[in-house]
């Protein structure tokens, strides 16, 4: 029989690409904010990204395993995990953490909720939440490998007071810190998220690959720089075009929107709801970094925003062709 008359159970259209394919280019784009994360803490922060990435492999596959379930570490998906795990780890946190975080992001918030594509929030982010509770003081101590090589202005007053803070505590308070260090990375903060510019190669390596739009980091990000721009404004802040692009370098904000806030199982898939999603994300983080007490806020304002997916979706979801004519003739018949 000709393919042209082929019955088959939809979809009819297919993509060549596979989840594993997918999850490969996910880690290749992450490969350069490793690296950066590597030469500015050392070698620590190279055994936390392999064990958080080993230990999530080995947790599914185990599970997996002692459930008599289908093994599909081949996915990659928990390698993206783990890897994404050990990103947001601190440099010189103890071996174990990760490991624990790791096994809780697969088991708890994966597996129980029936694995890839079934969770409703991002497993990297949602055991970042859970060890920053758990272990708050040990995920909230920073240390870089050669120190700070930022200059940070106007800050006789509570220089002491910041000792060892990242550059978002010096932010919070509106002072400057040094953006050429924070876009090439060498401040403190957790291991994959201080370079700016090696997350943008790897994202423009999504993009040119398509694994990802441009809809929600896009968004995302110029809803809260706009945001962040006429807050500092309002405050009187000293160039507040500078300290909005301070705000966009620093802490969590380029990891989380463009490797984080895309995951396809946790973000809208409707096109409109993808423009409301990275509004909301926007909102969300400029609330908690500029109007909260934190200085940072990205890992719960997408966890919160994954939770409205299925509320976003069903209200941006694209009617039907012939709907709004079957209504208007109801009405009609109604009247008549």
């Amino acid at each position: 029989m000709s393919d042209k008359y082929r019955v088959s159970v939809s979809p009819h259209v297919r993509d060549s690409i596979t989840t594993s394919r997918i999850m490969l280019y996910v880690v290749i784009a992450l490969l350069p904010a490793c690296i950066a994360g590597i030469v500015n803490f050392g070698l620590h922060a190279l055994l936390i990204l392999i064990l958080s990435t080993a230990s999530a492999v080995a947790t599914e596959y185990c599970y997996e395993k002692l459930l008599k379930k289908k093994v599909t570490v081949n996915d990659l998906s928990a390698v993206v995990t783990g890897l994404l795990i050990g990103m947001n780890m601190p440099s010189q946190i103890n071996w174990w953490i990760p490991v624990v975080g790791s096994v809780f992001a697969i088991i708890v918030v994966k597996q129980l909720y029936g694995g890839l594509g079934q969770n409703f929030m991002n497993p990297a982010l949602g055991a970042r939440c859970f060890l920053l509770i758990a272990f708050s003081s040990q995920m909230t101590t920073y240390a870089a490998k050669g120190g700070f090589t930022s200059l940070v202005t106007n800050v006789a007053a509570t220089t002491d007071a910041l000792s060892g803070a990242t550059p978002l505590a010096y932010l919070k308070l509106g002072e400057h810190f040094d953006l050429g260090a924070l876009f090439l990375g060498n401040v403190e903060g957790v291991i994959g998220e201080t370079s700016a510019l090696a997350l943008l190669i790897g994202a423009a390596f999504l993009l040119i690959m398509k694994v990802i739009e441009w809809k929600i980091p896009v968004i995302y990000l110029g809803s809260f720089a706009i945001l962040v721009l006429i807050t500092a404004a309002v405050r009187g802040y000293s160039d507040p075009f500078v300290f909005m692009l301070e705000e966009l370098c620093a802490g969590g904000i380029m990891l989380g929107a463009w490797f984080m806030a895309t995951d396809y199982v946790t973000s809208p898939i409707t096109p409109n709801g993808k423009i409301v999603f990275g509004l909301i994300l926007g909102l969300l983080t400029w609330l908690f970094r500029m109007v909260g007490n934190s200085a940072e806020g990205v890992s719960y304002a997408i966890i919160l925003s994954n939770c409205l997916t299925p509320m976003i979706e069903h209200f941006t979801r694209p009617r039907a062709f012939g709907i709004p004519k079957e209504k208007k003739e109801k009405k009609e018949a109604k009247q008549a």
